[in-house]
C-alpha cells in the first residue's frame, strides 16, 4: 500500500473544545485554525459524504468552511490519529469514515479578515 506523500505542514497542538464547539489546530509554519464543528462535519472528505471518488480530494474540498450551512449542530465524540498524517473524527450521528489530512485541514482552514 502507498503512503500518503508528506505534508508540508504538521500539527504542533490539537485541542477539541467542546464548549465553543471548535477544533483548534496550531501548525508548524504558526498558523491558527478554529474550525467550527458542524461545518466540519459538513466538508467530510469520505466517499460517501462526497458522493463517490472523483469528488474527493482537496480540489473538491469546500474553498470557505464558514460558507457551509450545516444541516444539524454536530459534536465530536472521539478523535484518533491516523499514521503520521491524519485524523479521524469519530461525530455524534454515528459518522466515523472520514480522514481528515494534514494537507486537507490546513486548505479547510477558515479565512480570517
Amino acid at each position: 500500500m502507498k503512503q500518503p506523500d508528506v505534508p508540508a505542514h504538521r500539527p504542533t497542538n490539537i485541542t477539541l473544545n467542546r464548549e465553543t464547539g471548535h477544533l483548534i489546530i496550531d501548525w508548524s509554519n504558526d498558523r491558527h485554525c478554529e474550525y467550527p464543528l458542524s461545518e466540519l462535519r459538513e466538508a467530510c472528505p469520505c466517499v460517501e459524504c462526497r458522493g463517490g471518488h472523483h469528488n474527493m480530494g482537496i480540489q473538491n474540498a469546500p474553498d470557505d468552511l464558514l460558507r457551509l450551512t450545516p444541516a444539524r449542530s454536530y459534536k465530536v465524540e472521539d478523535i484518533q490519529l491516523v499514521g503520521t498524517y491524519a485524523l479521524q473524527l469519530y461525530w455524534d450521528d454515528g459518522h466515523h469514515t472520514g480522514i481528515y489530512t494534514w494537507d486537507y485541514l490546513m486548505h479547510l482552514c477558515p479565512k480570517t479578515e
